[in-house]
């Protein structure tokens, strides 16, 4: 990848990491720290992967998105901001009564989101019946799902998995977040899903890992995705939950914890900084 593009794609998930971090500043509730460990993973989908038109966010065409761990809402709200879905001044209400942006994904009331998710597990299977519907019907139209590392603990996970698998599903890209931390703790201490990568390899997938704050390995792992045909696939990524924000990063306390206005002032400043270096880089 060269530079210039790296370039616009660290940007780009700088902007979507303060996105997330005010939208749950303003509700007083949310999850930060999942959701800044996949700004990186959406600031690629939505800028080189996913064909989809914030002006047609119903397109029968478009690639479709689930994020399977809902409750990082906040960094798919940023994103969609970022394309173009809806302004970004609506990430100030996010979780208000009556506002667009709910805790979790509604795929009735907000543009750009294709599946209500929040009760994890269950996103995933949504997923696998969106690739199958494409098969069914002969459409070219790619499906993707981000699930977290705690989330796979959830057998649904595994049955879905099972059948993608079963029904050679080649146009599913599934992307486990693996940062780590759930809301318990260590997810290897909490109820341990490792190994993760021969887990999905025995359920008939092929698996890719990754670093997810790396782009070039971000856009490698897409790429060999497109060249598989004949099973789903897997991206394992690693990340760092709460990256970018000093005081958040691998710590669980930020899993379902919003900051408070001290600490707002110094994660912003702390991405504002990092945009400038970015810019000046």
């Amino acid at each position: 990848m060269d530079s210039a593009k790296k370039k616009q794609l660290q940007e780009l998930a700088t902007r979507i990491r303060m996105g997330a971090v005010t939208g749950v500043f303003h509700a007083k509730s949310g999850h930060p720290g999942g959701s800044l460990s996949i700004a990186d993973l959406l600031a690629y989908l939505y800028s080189e992967e996913l064909r989809v038109d914030p002006q047609n966010p119903q397109w029968e065409d478009r690639d479709r998105l689930v994020l399977s761990k809902g409750h990082c809402a906040p960094a798919l709200y940023a994103a969609l901001a970022q394309k173009g879905f809806f302004s970004e001044d609506e990430l100030l209400t996010l979780r208000h009564v009556g506002a667009m942006l709910q805790g979790h994904p509604d795929m009735k009331g907000t543009p750009g989101v294709d599946m209500s998710t929040g009760s994890l597990g269950q996103g995933v299977s949504a997923a696998v019946g969106m690739a199958l519907s494409a098969k069914l019907s002969n459409k070219d139209y790619r499906t993707y799902a981000i699930l977290g590392d705690g989330e796979i603990e959830e057998g649904q996970v595994w049955e879905a998995a099972m059948f993608a698998s079963h029904k050679n599903l080649s146009n599913l890209c599934l992307i486990v977040d693996n940062n780590d931390l759930q809301i318990d703790g260590r997810v290897g201490e909490v109820n341990s899903p490792y190994p993760i990568p021969e887990k999905f390899e025995a359920f008939g997938f092929h698996v890719v890992c990754i670093d997810g704050h790396d782009f070039d390995q971000i856009a490698a792992a897409f790429a060999e995705a497109r060249t598989v045909t004949d099973r789903p696939t897997a991206i394992i990524q690693k990340t760092v939950k709460g990256k970018g924000v000093s005081f958040m990063e691998d710590v669980a306390g930020w899993h379902g914890t919003a900051p408070n206005a001290e600490q707002y002032a110094v994660a912003m400043d702390e991405l504002t900084a990092a945009l400038a270096q970015i810019k000046e880089g």
